[in-house]
């Protein structure tokens, strides 16, 4: 499956693939992250059930705290 992950192109993912199964692939499980698909915000309680298609764009974000 083809998508536009953070600008880039990828297509080392194959469908059916969740968001929870992608954070997983990418070593950021657990991690605070803002995801967004298609223009759209997701709510981290909604990442197990969203999946994403081919063609899909995230961009994914790391959210780092500190003083």
């Amino acid at each position: 499956m083809k998508i536009l992950l953070n600008g880039k192109i990828n297509e080392e993912f194959v469908s059916p693939l969740s968001v929870t199964a992608l954070l997983e692939r990418l070593g950021l499980s657990g991690q605070p992250v803002l995801v967004e698909l298609d223009e759209l915000a997701l709510r981290p309680r909604d990442y197990p059930d969203t999946m994403i298609g081919d063609g899909a764009k995230l961009e994914i974000i790391r959210v780092a705290a500190g003083g």
